[in-house]
């Protein structure tokens, strides 16, 4: 081998070097899960949000026998009390913690299938580009200055709920914590999440909006049956809730909406007791539309 002919890199080896050799291999971006193809389907769809339902209704009773049988059996109390039972009713606002903890874990099975896919991001938890933070809370407000208009305007008899909050001061502020903290993530998940993400990829976005939204009210008309302006206004949060995450192909805007709108009936709930609360038949519902815990049972 000459020094005035050097032998190339290539003549010495036979082939060139690989690619690899010479730079890194660049790094492949794994797309993101699109929240609305999901990978689950409607029939795990309408059975978590039937567990979702049946949860909070066996659980209360579950946590409830212990003191019943404490108070009728072993104290001979009246049955027909209990129904406006303080202690009672506390226990049972108290039972909605564990629902609401069996109930996220229930989606995230279905929504990683036990693991093997991302959770947040298969449910589109992301702020989108057409819908931002501060008009998720406007929006949220508007809603809730809407709704207390038509609860003023059109009035209404006593709901459960109201009997729940005001059977004691213990009661109202766990209610009042749950509807703002556990209450918007473990509904928006259940409906606007997994639900409504199944049905828009098998029916469209119609259907999925109409069905989302009537299951979303519905489960509320037992509770509130008394009062049509109460049900009329929940009927306009679910609509707009599902709208909103059709329209926004994400699931944080709407949280975030249901997040402003209960926590500002949360603090309204902790401060009336404290500021004075005017005659029911002669006040807005103020804290009626809190609609996270409205399937309680007193």
């Amino acid at each position: 081998m000459s020094i005035n002919n050097p032998t190339s890199r290539d003549d010495l080896l036979g082939a060139p070097y690989p690619d690899s050799f010479e730079q890194p291999v660049s790094h492949i971006e794994t797309p993101l899960p699109d929240p609305d193809d999901p990978s689950w389907g409607t029939l795990s769809a309408f059975l978590v949000w039937l567990l979702s339902v049946a949860l909070l209704l066996l659980l209360q009773i579950v946590v409830a026998i212990p003191y019943v049988v404490y108070k009728v059996v072993l104290h001979g109390g009246a049955p027909q009390d209990l129904g406006t039972d303080p202690t009672l009713i506390f226990i049972s606002i108290l039972s909605v913690l564990p629902a609401h903890i069996l109930t996220f874990l229930a989606v995230w099975l279905v929504v990683t299938r036990a693991g093997k896919r991302p959770f947040w991001q298969s449910l589109g938890w992301h702020w989108p580009s057409n819908f931002g933070p501060w008009q998720a809370i406007g929006l949220a407000v508007l809603l809730l200055v809407l709704g207390g208009l038509v609860t003023w305007f059109y009035g209404g008899s006593e709901t459960q709920l109201d009997q729940i909050v005001n059977s004691s001061l213990k009661a109202r502020f766990v209610t009042a914590v749950l509807a703002a903290v556990t209450g918007p993530l473990i509904e928006e998940l259940v409906y606007r999440g997994v639900m409504y993400s199944a049905l828009k990829k098998a029916f469209g976005v119609t259907w999925a909006v109409a069905v989302v939204s009537i299951l979303f009210g519905g489960v509320h008309v037992l509770q509130y049956y008394k009062n049509v302006a109460v049900i009329a206004v929940i009927a306009l949060l679910s609509i707009t809730l599902t709208v909103v995450r059709a329209r926004s192909r994400s699931l944080l805007p709407s949280y975030i909406m249901h997040l402003v709108f209960n926590g500002i009936q949360a603090v309204i709930l902790m401060v009336q007791p404290f500021v004075g609360k005017p005659a029911v038949e002669n006040a807005p519902a103020l804290g009626v539309i809190i609609h996270d815990l409205a399937r309680l049972l007193t």
